[in-house]
């Protein structure tokens, strides 16, 4: 199999595409869902949570929060590790979830085995409490725990959430729904489709192919051998790319992403395709923030080329633009293509613009 040769603004654009931020039109939301393979969960408001942030930046006006806690609500979509997937690929991680924890799990995994093995009571007793009265908060399942999770601070002593997250993943319990911003659990045959499981080297594969067509182009660490080989001019190393994806024909738009949108989310992939610098800077004080709490990545065309602070002021019924920080000088197009993104942005949320 012969290795692509790409340029970097080939790899770019194959990413951009792969990921529906092309100048085309989306107005299908579980279409999209299906494209982008996930949607991560982050309650983070300052402008908009982030999953309907990605889900906006693709489709516009024609996207409507309501539309994805319905599709939620009729399991077309599901919940699971903090990931919003279609449904139908949960037959994909049943086979690792009946596995759990797996094979030659790594050192610190043993600690977490060892810990849910301790506190089997806990877990039966939570079980039983889901199958008599789910869906329910956390905090309202019993911790009978023997044995208190310990961990470098954080998590210490939240024994039923860290145990939910490890029954989570053995699809014993799965997410039902959430009450504002707090998940409500149940019993994962409650919840999940009743798909058989596709056996796990095969179930793998198809996650690799899946992720694969979904980023367009990435590290063989990440997507195994789905793909094919490729190397981008002036990149060490060696990158898997989607064959599907390798049209040259492109046309660009300008985009404001989320933080966490998938086309930024892995940091060295954005710095080693786009050259871009960025971090998330809400966990950082705010005097030695650069960029701002929850600044969004300005895309153009086939460039990130600057930063957007802006926060959702509901109370005042205004989107407030603190600062658009250009990492190249703004052309006329890139500003204007900012103001419109801005514009329609305030409209969707139902704010007018400040």
């Amino acid at each position: 199999m012969r290795t692509h040769e790409l340029s970097r603004r080939q790899a770019r654009r194959i990413a951009i595409r792969a990921q529906l931020l092309d100048d085309t039109t989306h107005s299908d939301l579980l279409d999209v869902v299906w494209s982008l393979t996930l949607l991560q969960v982050d309650q983070t408001a300052a402008v908009a949570p982030s999953a309907d942030l990605v889900l906006w930046s693709r489709m516009g006006s024609a996207y409507r929060p309501d539309d994805l806690q319905s599709a939620l609500a009729e399991r077309r979509l599901v919940e699971l590790d903090m990931m919003i997937r279609p449904s139908e690929d949960l037959a994909l991680y049943r086979a690792e979830m009946a596995g759990w924890p797996g094979e030659g799990p790594p050192g610190w995994m043993e600690d977490v085995v060892a810990w849910v093995e301790a506190n089997d009571a806990c877990r039966r007793d939570i079980l039983e409490r889901l199958a008599a009265a789910g869906p329910l908060p956390s905090r309202n399942l019993p911790d009978t725990c023997v044995v208190p999770w310990r961990s470098s601070g954080w998590n210490d002593h939240r024994n039923v959430s860290r145990m939910l997250t490890q029954l989570a993943r053995r699809g014993e319990v799965a997410v039902s729904g959430r009450r504002g911003r707090e998940r409500l659990w149940d019993l994962a045959d409650r919840v999940f489709p009743h798909d058989d499981a596709v056996p796990a080297g095969d179930a793998l594969h198809l996650r690799h192919e899946r992720l694969l067509g979904a980023l367009g182009i990435a590290r063989t660490r990440g997507v195994g051998g789905a793909g094919e080989p490729a190397v981008v001019k002036g990149v060490p190393g060696v990158w898997r790319v989607d064959p599907m994806q390798l049209d040259d024909e492109f046309e660009g738009r300008t985009a404001l992403l989320s933080p966490l949108d998938r086309l930024v989310f892995d940091r060295k992939r954005m710095a080693e395709l786009f050259e871009f610098d960025y971090q998330l800077e809400m966990y950082k004080p705010a005097a030695t923030r650069r960029w701002g709490y929850w600044a969004l990545p300005v895309l153009h065309h086939d460039r990130l080329v600057g930063k957007v602070d802006a926060t959702a002021d509901r109370a005042a019924g205004v989107l407030r633009v603190d600062a658009v920080h250009e990492d190249v000088p703004f052309t006329a197009a890139m500003r204007s293509g900012v103001r419109t993104e801005l514009a329609d942005l305030a409209r969707w949320l139902g704010l007018t613009l400040g």
